[in-house]
Order: structure tokens, then sequence, then C-alpha cells
């Protein structure tokens, strides 16, 4: 009987562990930071006041200057200082901040949001 409460201990703990470092589970920062910040006004990539700049590859190339020679950057640059009805946030985000929440829209633009 111990053996078996040994037993499941253990998978107890080796499940909460891979919970805790598996991206299936956990939620990234760039994704907490987006859904704080970004996801009233671009809730799945897209726009709610300007319907053609969504946050998909193709508008964000069409649309973010250098985006094709440099795509993070790109992101970066609109997040830090906004553009049009899209406010700055250079003075709410952080460095690491804003690149964690580039580099989430960027990955996923390439996966079609």
């Amino acid at each position: 009987m111990r053996f078996i409460h040994k037993l499941l201990l253990a998978v107890v703990i080796i499940l909460l562990s891979f919970a805790w470092t598996n991206p299936v589970f956990a939620e990234s920062n760039g994704d907490r930071i987006f859904t704080n910040n970004c996801s009233s006004c671009h809730l799945g990539g897209g726009n709610i006041l300007i319907a053609n700049k969504t946050l998909h590859k193709e508008a964000l190339s069409q649309y973010l200057d250098n985006y094709n020679t440099d795509s993070i950057q790109a992101i970066i640059h609109q997040v830090k200082n906004g553009k049009g009805a899209m406010p700055a946030f250079k003075n709410k985000l952080n460095e690491e901040e804003i690149l964690e929440v580039a580099a989430y829209v960027f990955q996923k633009s390439e996966q079609g949001w």
C-alpha cells in the first residue's frame, strides 16, 4: 500500500512540474502582456478601430515600415511609439516587456493567429 502512495505522489509531483514548465500549460509573458495591454483592440490579431490594419502577417508587412527586413524591430518600434489611434507604450512597458510582446505578435502572425 505504501508503494502505491509513494508512486501516486511521484506521479503528481511530475505532472505538476510538467505543468509549470510546459508551454502548453503555462501562459507566456508575451501572451500575458498582449492580453493585458493589446487585446482590447487587437483580440485574435484583429483591429477593432481600423479593420484592415490587423496583426496578421500580410497587414504588418504592408503597414509597418521595415517589417520585411527586420520584423521584430518594426513591431518593437510600433509598440514603443504607437501611430494614429494606437498609443505609445514606451512609458507603460519596459524594454523586456516590449520585446516579449513583439516576439509574441511576430510568432502569432507567422502562425496565422
